[in-house]
């Protein structure tokens, strides 16, 4: 398995270690849910160097990436970021990922780890021959900040104030005296910022992070319980190479007005959608799976796509695809879990809404 810059740093800490996408990856420290806990609450630093960073550039650029991608690249101002599908000839998702702007004809992809290599070759075998590909994943590092108290963690570590930043923008930053990119996008729904910085530096940040009072490490497992509770979409779960991404987003980051690869599919699934991507809230604590089948009455109308008790909710809750028909919020259904039935009511997303990502 590959490993980032941090391992050593995540063995010392004593974190319980696991496969991810490829990698060897901290699954928890403390706990998962002290450690979701406190991102809700205060800060935590996450390693997520695994992630892939390609940068794009020339004048050709912005259209390659407007036929790569669901989202609107042209109206995307240096500085801003936007999240978006990556699909292939027949609509399915080959990845979701964020474009970053860098400046008129320079961008930057940040893809998920498992499919990286899989995206690189992809997107060079669909580009003009004036756009220049390069990935950077191999010397670029990224660390999340996230919670409530991250800008003061990250002011006293830096010695600085951080920039003015809205929801999903960016800026070039010097820190620590390294080049970094600073952003505002997070997966938590908490306040929050990701650093890219070089490799070089990531054991440095690191461990200013988790000297600091008020920051705690965190693994992949009270991320994923963290994005849950905001009904974010996780690729292998909720997003495939075999599913369109109009049931899940039902219309969201796809631009109807131009032309993408895989766009057909897309617009059929937007007007009459087979399934869509559902909330289900327990009453209980006993968390459904992935895999576990959805039944209204006798009639089986879906899967569970993830699942988990919501530590800030006190309940279990989960994402599942469902038959259209069978969709709307207040809606009770029942899913099997190790053959027994519970029932579960459809709920607005995000479960949880208390999140300071917006603040």
């Amino acid at each position: 398995m590959k490993k980032t810059p941090l391992h050593t740093q995540h063995q010392q800490l004593g974190a319980r270690m696991g496969e991810f996408g490829g990698w060897d990856m901290p699954i928890q420290y403390a706990g998962i849910l002290d450690e979701h806990d406190h991102t809700r609450h205060h800060a935590t630093v996450f390693d997520i160097c695994h992630m892939g960073e390609f940068e794009l550039y020339g004048k050709t650029a912005l259209q390659d990436l407007e036929n790569l991608l669901t989202c609107n690249i042209r109206s995307l101002k240096t500085g801003q970021v936007r999240y978006g599908f990556m699909l292939n000839e027949v609509g399915g998702v080959i990845d979701d990922l964020t474009c970053y702007r860098l400046d008129e004809e320079r961008y930057m992809l940040v893809v998920n780890a498992g499919t990286a290599e899989k995206d690189a070759a992809w997107i060079q075998s669909r580009i003009s021959e004036d756009t220049i590909f390069v990935d950077l994943s191999a010397e670029t590092a990224k660390l999340d900040v996230q919670g409530p108290e991250s800008r003061d963690v990250l002011e006293e570590v830096f010695g600085c104030t951080l920039p003015e930043l809205g929801y999903f923008r960016f800026k070039e930053f010097q820190a620590l005296e390294a080049s970094t990119i600073i952003s505002r996008t997070g997966y938590t729904g908490e306040l929050g910022y990701e650093i890219y910085l070089p490799n070089d530096d990531a054991v440095r940040l690191w461990e200013k992070l988790v000297a600091h009072p008020y920051c705690e490490p965190g693994g992949l497992g009270a991320r994923d319980t963290l994005r849950l509770e905001m009904g974010y979409a996780l690729y292998g779960h909720e997003l495939s190479d075999r599913r369109s991404p109009a049931e899940m987003s039902r219309g969201m980051f796809i631009d109807r007005n131009k032309e993408f690869i895989g766009k057909e599919r897309v617009m059929q699934d937007l007007e009459i959608p087979q399934q869509l991507l559902v909330g289900l809230k327990f009453s209980s604590k006993r968390a459904a799976r992935e895999g576990d089948r959805v039944f209204s009455g006798d009639q089986e109308i879906g899967v569970v796509t993830s699942g988990s008790l919501a530590p800030s909710l006190g309940t279990a809750v989960a994402m599942a695809y469902v038959k259209s028909d069978f969709s709307p919020v207040g809606k009770t259904l029942e899913v099997e879990i190790r053959n027994k039935r519970f029932p579960a009511e459809i709920v607005e997303l995000p479960f949880y809404k208390k999140g300071t990502a917006r603040n």
